[in-house]
């Protein structure tokens, strides 16, 4: 039997979700310890998993709940359109690949870097760790990396990024846009994050990070404490869609007029779902252009 707390951190289902779950589809179906605490035996945990790995796919909740996991795993095992990237297309992220499966950190954590100062920091990202990060992604999907393997991935290249960030000149003073970068409580991946962060800096924003899984409250504050222009939020699984759209409406309604929410990351359905008053950029390139957009009014 597995607790809330140990679920959460093995399946990367919130506590909210597996709670709204349990309500609105009758799964989970967690057991009772002494305590009254909620358990869950290990062939649900099982299947928590399988559920996550296609919603992170694009599979909605409602229409998977009531299969058996041999059914969720075959959706899981279905051949998919291989990526550009996984098909010899750049031989430089295949070799990554190949060092991460086999466990070769120290190569990792010596070739990634000398990428990065070799290609400028703007391409590595778009170039580079964006399509990595999806490879990654495409290949925990198929069931051939492991969760530690991917975990390994994203402090390694975390790592690479923050160092690479340090080293861009800091901003002017004065320098706008403001930029508040965060997730929301349901959201725990952050290289999306550490991406979006290392190019508004290259374009001279004012960048202040709080990490990952900002209550929305505290949002709010620290964009007023930071006299933001713009608050940035990033998507990388974000499970619960609902969730997802009644947090920015409770945000926009919380924040003032002129401060702008941009919402990105991995999940297309943020863009062909547009929320009033949040701009949408539907890929890392759209974060210069809507720099320069915002700034075209001041100048």
């Amino acid at each position: 039997m597995s607790s809330i707390a140990s679920v959460e951190r093995d399946t990367g289902l919130s506590k909210d979700v597996l709670r709204i779950w349990e309500r609105r589809y009758g799964f989970p179906r967690p057991l009772r310890d002494d305590v009254g605490e909620r358990v869950y035996p290990a062939d649900q945990v099982h299947k928590l998993r399988l559920l996550h790995r296609l919603i992170g796919a694009g599979h909605r909740p409602g229409r998977l709940m009531d299969r058996s996991v041999e059914e969720l795993q075959a959706l899981v095992d279905r051949p998919r359109a291989a990526p550009a990237r996984m098909m010899g297309a750049d031989a430089e992220i295949d070799r990554w690949m190949e060092l991460l499966a086999r466990h070769e950190v120290a190569a990792l954590r010596r070739e990634l870097p000398q990428a990065q100062l070799r290609l400028g920091l703007a391409r590595f990202v778009v170039d580079k760790a964006l399509p990595f990060t999806a490879a990654v992604g495409e290949a925990w999907m198929r069931g051939s990396l492991q969760v530690y393997q991917e975990h390994v991935f994203s402090e390694v290249m975390q790592g690479v990024l923050r160092q690479a960030i340090a080293s861009v000149p800091a901003p002017e003073p004065g320098a706008q846009p403001r930029v508040l970068l965060t997730t929301f409580p349901n959201e725990p991946h952050g290289l999306g994050l550490l991406m979006a962060e290392a190019l508004l800096a290259l374009d001279g924003c004012d960048c202040l990070s709080l990490g990952v899984q900002t209550p929305l409250g505290d949002i709010v504050q620290a964009a007023r404490a930071h006299d933001s222009d713009v608050v940035a939020l990033s998507f990388a699984s974000a499970p619960g869609r609902r969730l997802v759209h009644e947090g920015l409406a409770e945000l926009r309604a919380a924040l003032p007029e002129r401060v702008q929410i941009w919402v990105g990351g991995l999940h297309r359905w943020l863009s062909r779902h547009p929320q009033p008053g949040v701009v949408s950029l539907a890929s890392l390139s759209d974060l210069t252009p809507a720099v320069a957009a915002w700034r075209a009014p001041q100048e």
